[in-house]
């Protein structure tokens, strides 16, 4: 309680009532790649612009063609995880002054790409002004037989402490170098300087698992491990998933539905292998409430070379997760909608071939003659029926990461009544709108959900233990997949018996 010491007039604020809870984002993707350069620690981009311009285009995998169909499709925001081969080295250069180092150029990333920069040290153009200040250009040819390109230009940089440390301005702004500098400038070099001792080896399934590296600047954590800290991510896709032979001939899809599994706050979209024919013996690789799988891939025109490419469809689709999530909610299927950026398919499945897979918990995408290529399945791979549609599982994730979120206030509050009373109206008040939105079944609140905390819900040692226990019941939406019409003949004014 405050203190008064002197007559007067005194306004306290307080707080009364139920807090609002903010419904998290559920369109935000993560995926793992390789690409032909760039930062091994997770990236969000924001197009697909973004990603070329800070992980190139040229690559061994499919990465490039599934960022690319996530963001034809309807995404917006999407975390990458760069995958290299362990062990590997960065490339890197040492310029001196005087026979001693002064500054390390290093690439942003491992690999064998940062080989083919090369860097330039050269008079500043304001050199006459102030003789500390020197001209960094660099120069990048994306493989073995194209071109070296200038690509990057900072002038007037200083190894001085102030606004034009050079630190300061190349790292995190440069897509291609990061810089050390011992505060002295550089000697100019004679000619391009190349990076040098960048290796990595050949992926494995460790390296889509990841790692935590540390060294003298900074911590990071690579692959899985690395977006295990990125809370955003509601939707997880590997294109390269099958890239790996394991034992098992799944272990890199094993890894991404445990990984989802183990966080309960994001879900996966698999993809069947290229070589999958025999739709006889088509099942998901994984049973899992966490997971939704795809056939068949994609046939796309190649950006790169303008000719037609078979791509594996979990970049498409997850960008139509994120179309259908804006357009009308998680709760709605992300089905029956169309994928964009496509103009064929591997196979076109066909009603009997889908009335076997489907039942199996295989996500078809069929063409239609007038409809275009559509998305025609929306089931996870769980056996379970409660799980059985990918939009029941996904709107559960948003409603529990939502709450979690919207009530962390109510850690060490006094667990009584009135805690209690506040805790329910604000889980009510966030459902209701749920309600409202049409996630929920039933023509009022009542019916759609019920929230109970007090104290059939504690005893007294959940209380002396300082446990608050609340329950939460609700009655998700279904999608309408077998839609039946019933037709007879009838004849005009004669009663049909109920």
């Amino acid at each position: 309680m405050p203190e008064y010491l002197a007559p007067g007039v005194y306004v306290e604020e307080i707080e009364i009532g139920a807090k609002p809870i903010e419904g998290v984002s559920t369109s935000t993707a993560g995926f793992l790649g390789q690409t032909e350069r760039g930062l091994i620690e997770p990236r969000l981009i924001t197009s697909f612009e973004d990603f070329k311009k800070l992980y190139g285009s040229l690559s061994d995998g499919f990465l490039f063609y599934a960022v690319n169909g996530f963001f034809a499709n309807g995404g917006k925001r999407c975390f990458i995880g760069r995958i290299v081969g362990d062990p590997f080295e960065t490339a890197k250069v040492d310029l001196e002054k005087d026979e001693e180092v002064v500054l390390t150029v290093s690439a942003i990333g491992p690999g064998t790409w940062g080989n083919r920069i090369e860097i330039k040290i050269e008079d500043a153009s304001l050199h006459e002004r102030d003789n500390n200040l020197f001209k960094l250009s660099i120069r990048y040819k994306e493989s073995e037989e194209s071109e070296l390109k200038v690509v990057e230009v900072y002038d007037n940089l200083s190894p001085l402490p102030g606004l034009n440390n050079c630190e300061k301005r190349v790292n995190g702004i440069s897509n291609f170098v990061t810089i050390k500098s011992k505060g002295v400038r550089p000697d100019n070099t004679s000619d391009w300087e190349a990076l040098e001792g960048g290796s990595e080896s050949s992926i494995s399934l460790d390296d889509f698992e990841g790692k935590e590296i540390v060294d003298s600047d900074k911590r990071i954590k690579t692959g899985l491990l690395g977006f295990e800290d990125i809370d955003e991510i509601s939707i997880v896709c590997i294109p390269d998933e099958h890239s790996v032979n394991e034992d098992s001939g799944n272990g890199v899809t094993n890894k991404l539905v445990e990984h989802c599994e183990k966080l309960r706050d994001r879900f996966a979209i698999l993809q069947s292998k290229q070589s999958d024919t025999d739709i006889v013996n088509l099942w998901p690789p994984k049973d899992s409430k966490y997971a939704a799988f795809y056939f068949p891939w994609l046939k796309i025109i190649d950006p790169l070379t303008g000719l037609p490419k078979l791509v594996p469809p979990g970049g498409h689709i997850a960008g139509i997760y994120a179309r259908s999530d804006t357009e009308r909610g998680v709760h709605k299927a992300p089905a029956n909608e169309i994928v964009r950026g496509v103009v064929g398919l591997q196979f076109n499945i066909s009603q009997g071939e889908q009335e076997t897979l489907n039942p199996r918990g295989v996500n078809c995408i069929r063409a239609f003659p007038g409809r275009g290529i559509r998305v025609w399945g929306a089931r996870t791979t769980s056996s379970d029926p409660l799980w059985k549609y990918i939009n029941v599982r996904r709107l559960f994730l948003f409603l529990e990461e939502s709450i979690e979120e919207g009530t962390q206030w109510v850690v060490f509050e006094p667990n009584d009544e009135k805690l209690w009373a506040r805790v329910k109206q604000s889980i009510t008040n966030f459902l209701t709108k749920v309600w409202k939105d049409g996630a929920l079944m039933g023509t009022t609140p009542e019916e759609a959900f019920f929230v109970k905390c007090d104290t059939s819900t504690m005893t007294e040692n959940d209380i002396a233990n300082g446990r608050l226990i609340c329950i939460i019941g609700v009655a998700p939406v279904k999608p309408a997949e077998f839609v039946i019409f019933r037709i007879a003949q009838w004849t005009g004014g004669s009663e049909i018996s109920e």
